[in-house]
């Protein structure tokens, strides 16, 4: 039987009350209790955390286990254990002396074993004249075996915990892809709404998550986007009718179907013998922006094409899909684009981005250079006409060659 419910330890090691407590608790509630040892040991595994345990702390309590010959832990068993460091470590899989002691050291203050040491520190076993253990000297697993219920909880709220944590993560995955393919969507449709402002708070909610996310961080950053993709959705449903890109391309054309190089030279006061700059900034003659034929831009800025849908460009509708996507790789922020948009038209805003992916190796910053030229847009100075000839004389070889006749004038 055991020696007494309160024990010290032996040598240079102190005592703390809390584990005196914990003492007297193993011997009062042991008592009425039996459990299955290894139940027991694949609970502590899987609370591990709760209890501030690792895999080598967890290798230790599977060989001090593996030294208690029953399976079953019983109260009126003798329930403490006495192999030696050098047997202790063998079992745990050859892990080092100091290693060894630094777990069992963790497994006391987890309180899931006591030690019950000797005068001299010796671990033994005292027997009677019948061959039964009378007292022992070693390691008190009684702990175990009043802690059985606690341990099974903390297992479950663990599993749970896990399962809630999983779901959450695959929840903040759906709605993530849900508001990005909607934000793309209505994009591309031209849907009305501020939706560089919406991808915005998309982008900030996206950075938020870190690498190595917490529950509570997750669930906050879950429900926030869980309203972000409500308040698409709502303004998604107060859309009357959804924009019919077809008419903007016939309107378009029949805007512009009497525009070709030449017209397009004279009606912007270009002078063939004035040198050549990348969306020079000017007053158009006619006091507005004049949107060009798409098939004008593409051929002045061939290297757009590859950034519409499938590699290609067939309209209007996939000139602001591409333009959306250069505008995210040459780092224009969605409010830049937004503001060019309004200032020139959706339409020119995007043409004006074609321009820059040609010349961006020679543009140190996309978007202050697009943000100023919205400026210009504004007050009646910008056109589109001098930048897309001179690309286009660049282009077909008959002008400036590459890098050079562009100048910065923003």
């Amino acid at each position: 039987m055991q020696n007494g419910s309160v024990t010290t330890p032996f040598g240079r090691r102190t005592v703390a009350l809390a584990l005196l407590r914990r003492q007297s608790a193993a011997a009062e509630v042991g008592r009425a209790k039996s459990a299955d040892k290894w139940r027991i040991f694949r609970d502590a595994s899987e609370a591990r955390e709760l209890l501030g345990l690792q895999d080598r702390s967890l290798a230790v309590l599977n060989a001090l286990l593996s030294f208690y010959p029953d399976n079953e832990l019983r109260r009126d068993a003798q329930l403490v254990v006495f192999p030696s460091n050098a047997q202790l470590a063998l079992r745990a899989h050859g892990i080092a002396g100091a290693t060894l002691r630094r777990h069992l050291a963790l497994l006391v203050e987890a309180g899931l074993i006591v030690r019950r040491d000797s005068a001299n520190g010796k671990r033994y076993a005292r027997k009677s004249k019948t061959g039964e253990i009378e007292s022992a000297f070693g390691f008190d697993i009684s702990p175990l075996l009043w802690r059985a219920e606690e341990l099974a909880g903390l297992a479950q709220q663990v599993v749970a915990d896990r399962l809630a944590f999983r779901r959450a993560k695959e929840n903040l995955t759906i709605c993530r892809r849900d508001v990005r393919k909607l934000i793309a969507a209505a994009i591309e449709e031209g849907a009305a709404g501020n939706w560089a402002l919406i991808e915005e708070n998309f982008n900030r909610l996206t950075n938020l998550i870190p690498r190595s996310p917490t529950m509570t961080e997750i669930g906050s950053i879950l429900q926030a986007m869980e309203l972000l993709r409500g308040e698409i959705i709502k303004l998604l449903e107060k859309q009357e009718k959804p924009q019919n890109y077809s008419t903007n391309d016939a309107h378009n054309e029949h805007h512009i179907q009497n525009s070709n190089p030449e017209s397009i030279s004279e009606s912007e006061c270009a002078s063939e013998d004035r040198e050549p700059a990348i969306l020079q900034a000017e007053k158009p003659c006619n006091g507005e922006m004049r949107v060009f034929p798409l098939s004008l831009v593409l051929k002045a800025c061939p290297e757009i094409s590859s950034y519409g849908p499938k590699g290609a460009i067939n309209d209007w509708r996939d000139m602001l899909s591409a333009a959306v996507v250069v505008r995210s790789m040459l780092g224009v922020s969605p409010r830049t684009y937004q503001e060019a948009c309004n200032m020139m038209g959706p339409e020119n805003a995007a043409t004006t981005m074609a321009c820059i992916l040609e010349r961006s190796g020679h543009i140190n910053s996309a978007g202050a250079y697009l943000r100023n030229l919205s400026i210009k847009a504004k007050r009646g100075e910008f056109s589109l006409g001098p930048a897309l000839m001179a690309l286009l004389r660049a282009n077909n070889g008959t002008g400036y060659a590459a890098g050079k006749g562009f100048v910065m004038t923003c």
